[in-house]
């Protein structure tokens, strides 16, 4: 069989298993991909399907899916990555092919019947106006980060899962693009779902044989005026405290942590993780603001935004200021 051939094959292929999966995923879901709202699907394995609206929370959609159908899902997105589901093998993850979106899969026996979250790429920007109108930050708040972008000082966003970070950190790239828009963004991710509207972009994604602290120094040879971390999970924080302390300040991370102390207690861990000794001084110099916010009742709150002025060299400890 010629090249052209086997391209074609591949097409087809890849045709048939979209128009099954748009098949088995139901109107229902299809419509919540389109649906600018909607940032998050679920599927339990009770087989009831919920999705997750902008600033509005959790919301069960009304209908249900049976397993079968959905175990059809999980093999059409596995056949679409390249990989297979069954009981040996019951973990789904990677794009969803039809539009980006960040899938994660489970068969059985991790779970009961077959389940399924969609986290879908941003495709409205909630603004910092928008988080002032709904409430989830005050007026003060919203002044301060305000005066940090513009004076290109680096924020951490932090959070647990689902709490909003990603959409928070679009409102803030939102907001350098308006004080900002002739600098240089570099945005580093494992899965691409930050929206940035300035014109200088480059994004960055992980993969097999490219983790965080690899892009990270190859960032640093793209003349960034500011560079933006999806979420740091290990050593790489290192490398990103050393890039914001030498010239590319102005940028954001997100990190998973429970306050606004804790995160930087786990920024103080994954330097560790480096093999460098504890480096509070560091961190404090690099990090000049966090934000921790929570999902509570359905919506999103900020519950502690702080400025980051130094830190204590008896205890070790960074000295807060809170907004």
């Amino acid at each position: 069989m010629s090249s052209a051939g086997a391209v074609r094959m591949s097409d087809e292929q890849k045709n048939r298993l979209h128009e099954s999966l748009r098949r088995n995923l139901g109107a229902q879901i299809l419509g919540a991909l389109t649906n600018p709202d909607v940032i998050e699907i679920m599927l339990n394995p009770d087989g009831t399907i919920w999705f997750d609206f902008l600033g509005e929370g959790l919301k069960f959609s009304g209908v249900k899916m049976q397993a079968s159908q959905a175990q059809l899902v999980l093999q059409d997105v596995a056949a679409m990555l390249g990989a297979v589901v069954n009981r040996d093998n019951p973990i789904v993850e990677g794009e969803l092919s039809l539009d980006g979106s960040r899938f994660e899969g489970l068969a059985p026996p991790v779970v009961s019947a077959p389940s399924f979250a969609i986290r879908k790429r941003a495709s409205r920007v909630f603004t910092l106006d928008d988080y002032v109108l709904r409430k989830i930050l005050s007026d003060k708040q919203v002044i301060f980060l305000r005066q940090m972008i513009k004076a290109s000082k680096n924020i951490l966003v932090v959070g647990g899962t689902g709490s909003g970070k990603t959409t928070l950190l679009n409102a803030l790239l939102d907001e350098v693009a308006k004080v900002a828009p002739h600098e240089r963004m570099v945005i580093i991710e494992d899965t691409v779902e930050l929206q940035c509207p300035i014109p200088n972009l480059v994004q960055m994604r992980t993969s097999d044989s490219m983790d965080m602290t690899r892009l990270l120094r190859a960032t640093m040879r793209m003349r960034p005026d500011r560079i933006c971390v999806g979420e740091m999970r290990g050593k790489e924080a290192l490398a990103l405290l050393k890039a914001w302390n030498s010239g590319h300040s102005g940028g954001f991370a997100t990190i998973h942590a429970d306050s606004t102390t804790d995160a930087l207690s786990k920024l103080d861990e994954y330097v560790q993780e480096a093999g460098v000794p504890t480096k509070m001084a560091l961190i404090t110099r690099a990090v000049h603001a966090v934000v921790f916010i929570e999902k509570v009742e359905g919506s999103r709150e900020v519950k502690e935004l702080v400025n980051v002025t130094g830190y204590d060299r008896e205890s070790n400890l960074p000295i807060l200021e809170f907004v």
